[in-house]
């Protein structure tokens, strides 16, 4: 199990989608808002129309854990309660397209991805 990378990065994935959820419902957020907000970041795959490269570019900047964890981090430190909220749904949502087998994105192909071709 160990050595299989893919089981790995999708079971990442599922701990983050459940660590987010658990945050989410501790921090007593709106589950209307997280079910409209939750799949704002698939609206940069819109990129692919123009072409793959800036596809590639525009789905990977927000399917990292980079933005929402630095997005949390200032959240927490200035006290802004939504923005908190926010970037937890933005994590939720990357940790399922992981536990999927989605990954990021390479300039080739929309299919091409870190974890495997899709």
């Amino acid at each position: 199990m160990f050595n299989k990378p893919g089981f790995l990065l999708r079971a990442e994935g599922w701990a983050i989608l459940t660590a987010s959820l658990a945050v989410y419902r501790w921090m007593d957020g709106s589950w209307t808002v997280f079910f409209l907000l939750f799949l704002w970041p698939d609206v940069f795959m819109l990129g692919y129309l123009l072409n793959t490269r800036l596809g590639a570019s525009f789905y990977n900047l927000v399917h990292t854990e980079t933005g929402p964890l630095l997005l949390g981090a200032v959240a927490v430190f200035e006290h802004w309660h939504r923005t908190l909220l926010f970037a937890i749904i933005w994590m939720a949502h990357i940790g399922l397209d992981r536990m999927l087998g989605y990954g990021l994105k390479y300039p080739t192909f929309f299919k091409d991805t870190h974890l495997q071709r899709v």
